[in-house]
């Protein structure tokens, strides 16, 4: 008898061993990739904005860099594959696993999300940053300047800015904290006659980034091109990980771009965050579903509502282009998704603690 129970025991832990490795493949089938894309049309949008001579909307190139690597990287598309993989996964982890990787939910942007207590005892994760300054004066590019640059991080990603939303906005309650700090490591000036840089990286070879594992790097220098700024997303070489940002947006400065927000812009893509619109149509997306479709950026300041894809466009937030005094907000969707690399496992894990 004692045989026959002692059979029966092991048949009935193999059972539950084998439901659980089979609720475990059910959670692994229920991380929906059929919407994940790498490749945009961000070079044809560019030229066709340069072409038109659009002057006076936002332009970051880092979706048209992402581009370039990619084709340059054949391994880089499957890398960034992973990290959203890891990002969903856990984000997943937390709640109701997100149907079509998180998209915005039918795209009106009204979906709630909550804000996931991602590794709680990550708590506000400090960022440590490296300035690198190249210009053929490099004194040019003030203290003062590299401080209200910190300064404007620190408030946009604390929620602590002093923007105002849009009168009539639906997106009033949308606007969290990101839960991260930024503190200066250090910054180094190069002087270097060139005149412009580009959007190849060629300022990251000549001054390489410094410990990218663990600082964010951030490049100021005079790009050309109008342009203002760009990133690299995570899942990128670490000679070239980091944030380029022209010298005359890099903070405050005068102008409509002189609030120091193309930096947040930039920072907010090397978290891991898409433009606003998901630089395609209406059937693009940003992996976000608390922030609405579109099909084009914004720029300027705009007025409540504007309207395409059939819903409003959130165009206070910090990853479209509208001008740096209209704009305020990163979702809690965001929030959770930006929060997300730095959990173990994550891209950017190694800069938690350092």
């Amino acid at each position: 008898m004692k045989k026959v129970l002692l059979s029966m025991a092991a048949v009935a832990m193999l059972f539950t061993a084998c439901s659980e490795n089979s609720n475990d493949a059910d959670q692994e089938q229920q991380i929906d990739m059929s919407d994940f894309y790498v490749y945009t049309d961000a070079d044809t949008d560019e030229a066709a904005k340069q072409s038109q001579g659009k002057s006076n909307s936002k332009s970051c190139y880092a979706m048209v860099n992402l581009n370039r690597q990619l084709k340059q990287n054949p391994g880089l598309e499957k890398k960034m594959y992973d990290v959203e993989y890891h990002t969903r996964k856990l984000l997943a982890g937390k709640g109701k696993p997100p149907k079509g990787g998180g998209g915005s939910g039918g795209g009106s942007g009204d979906t709630d999300v909550d804000v996931l207590p991602i590794q709680d005892n990550l708590g506000i994760i400090d960022i440590p940053v490296y300035i690198h300054i190249v210009y053929p004066d490099a004194n040019s590019i003030s203290n003062a300047q590299v401080n209200s640059q910190m300064a404007t991080l620190n408030a946009d990603f604390r929620d602590v800015n002093i923007n105002q939303l849009p009168s009539g906005t639906t997106f009033a309650n949308d606007a969290t904290d990101a839960g991260f700090s930024f503190s200066l490591a250090g910054t180094f000036r190069h002087n270097d006659s060139r005149s412009s840089w580009g959007t190849n990286d060629a300022v990251k070879a000549a001054y390489p980034p410094i410990t990218p594992d663990t600082h964010l790097n951030i490049w100021v220098c005079e790009i050309g091109g109008g342009i203002l700024g760009y990133a690299q997303f995570p899942g990128g070489n670490a000679s070239t990980d980091g944030v380029v940002l022209g010298g005359d947006y890099f903070g405050n400065t005068s102008g409509v771009y002189g609030l120091g927000r193309t930096g947040t812009h930039e920072v907010g893509h090397y978290f891991n965050l898409r433009h606003i619109w998901g630089d395609g149509r209406c059937n693009r997306d940003d992996f976000v579903t608390d922030t609405p479709k579109s099909d084009r950026s914004n720029g300027g300041c705009p007025s409540f509502p504007t309207t395409h894809c059939k819903s409003a466009d959130m165009t206070m937030n910090y990853m479209d282009y509208t001008y740096d005094a209209c704009m305020y907000m990163f979702t809690d969707g965001q929030r959770n998704r930006m929060r997300a690399i730095f959990a173990s496992g994550g891209a950017r894990a190694s800069m938690v603690g350092n």
